[in-house]
């Protein structure tokens, strides 16, 4: 898995096909601590934030996502 070091946000899908989210956030965070990252899903089941959170996410978000609330949270990470 390659991410550039200059990458400041990921928004990450928690069900892809080959790796889900939750893994694929354990394996940056063996190499990058400081990237920002988000979970998204669209089937938000209960503890799945608490996984999300547990794996290295710093946030956890459902789909769709609200522009309002997002811009938000975009600005409370990157001030």
């Amino acid at each position: 898995m390659s991410i550039t070091p200059d990458l400041d946000l990921i928004l990450m899908d928690i069900k892809m096909p080959e790796m889900n989210g939750y893994e694929a956030t354990l394996r940056i965070r063996e190499f990058n601590k400081k990237v920002i990252i988000f979970a998204q899903t669209a089937h938000a089941l209960s503890g799945d934030k608490e996984k999300a959170i547990e794996a290295g996410c710093n946030h956890y978000i459902t789909k769709p996502l609200n522009q309002t609330s997002f811009h938000e949270l975009i600005q409370k990470y990157f001030k």
